[in-house]
């Protein structure tokens, strides 16, 4: 489930507080769901002032959070892409590896933040793999993306997942946008039958492959103008290996596209088990008049084992499984019959 930046915020500091707070967290989200946000939150409450004192009512004045980018020092560092090829370096996570083991105060927590975590690559995840198995202590990372399909299984693994919600009111991505007149003609139809299952499952499936096409002739066109670059100055290995890393990025930003629809349908199957429960914190509330007679007849358990179809199906895709049996099965388990 996703949160909004100030749930994810109180669970975390409500963990900190008990001493149980994680050393590794990955952060997803799509663009404008607040990573940056909730690092710098996270940030202020391990090593920020909590208060400037009392006001003149005697009330304590709290402080909030500065900007992440303000928060760097000593014991906060942020890791961004930087080159060209917005690829964050070995040495880059290097350099954050020394930070986090060296010595502080008492009190003060090393953290680190890698902004666009998916931008690391193999040889740079490889490099952290040593502490995120065995943290220093008082240390904690942060591995903030819209793509965590990207990282090593070895990452995913080592962290805690939590992923954020669009705030209402944010703008939508055009592939959101694409996806969610799907949704409401489905559910408006009525939720529970065979063809509602079927009619998500070929609409996904047109919306990928349109997009597998696009993204596959965007990273065609570009090595094409590279080979008539440097043909004539490079060996034909060199020219072998570009079209592999073209071909890597394209399945990679495949894998990005598709996992942002799986979590919009799973956000708006989630929306429908809230508004049964009494429609607060939707993330769709623009649909929630039709979200509200789809579920006035479902039964609040069987909206919970929608949800857990889905929940499914992004594990399933995380496999070697064939995609379009996992979005078949998934999906007419998400919006087809369920026996009570």
């Amino acid at each position: 489930m996703a949160f909004t930046v100030a749930k994810a915020f109180d669970l975390i500091a409500s963990a900190h507080e008990r001493g149980r707070l994680a050393h590794a967290f990955l952060v997803t989200g799509s663009p404008g769901s607040g990573k940056e946000e909730l690092a710098a939150r996270m940030g202020h409450l391990l090593n920020g002032k909590a208060d400037e004192g009392d006001d003149l009512w005697g009330e304590a004045v709290e402080v909030e959070a500065a900007p992440l980018a303000e928060q760097e020092g000593e014991f906060i560092r942020v890791v961004r892409p930087r080159s060209k090829s917005r690829r964050i370096s070995v040495d880059d996570i290097r350099a954050l590896e020394k930070m986090m083991h060296q010595s502080a105060p008492e009190g003060t927590w090393k953290v680190g933040v890698i902004v666009d975590a998916d931008r690391m690559g193999e040889g740079a995840e490889n490099a952290f793999l040593k502490t995120l198995e065995e943290p220093p202590r008082e240390s904690l990372l942060l591995l903030l993306s819209s793509e965590p399909e990207k990282l090593l299984p070895t990452v995913w693994s080592r962290c805690v997942h939590l992923a954020l919600a669009v705030p209402p009111g944010a703008e939508k991505s055009e592939q959101v946008r694409r996806i969610l007149p799907i949704l409401e003609k489905v559910t408006k139809n009525g939720i529970g039958e065979l063809e509602s299952g079927l009619a998500v499952k070929a609409g996904l499936e047109k919306l990928l492959s349109e997009r597998k096409v696009e993204i596959e002739k965007h990273y065609a066109g570009v090595f094409k103008e590279e080979k008539v670059k440097y043909q004539k100055v490079v060996d034909m290995k060199w020219l072998d290996d570009r079209e592999k890393v073209h071909l890597a990025q394209a399945s990679a930003d495949y894998l990005g596209e598709r996992a942002l629809i799986i979590e919009t349908v799973h956000a708006w199957v989630g929306d429908l088990l809230r508004m049964k429960a009494g429609g607060q914190g939707l993330e769709f509330p623009e649909y929630a008049e039709v979200m509200a007679e789809a579920v006035e007849s479902e039964d609040l358990d069987v909206l919970l084992r929608r949800v857990t179809a889905m929940e499914e199906l992004r594990r399933l895709l995380e496999t070697n499984v064939v995609e379009s049996l996992a979005l078949e099965v998934s999906l007419m388990n998400t919006f087809g019959k369920i026996r009570i």
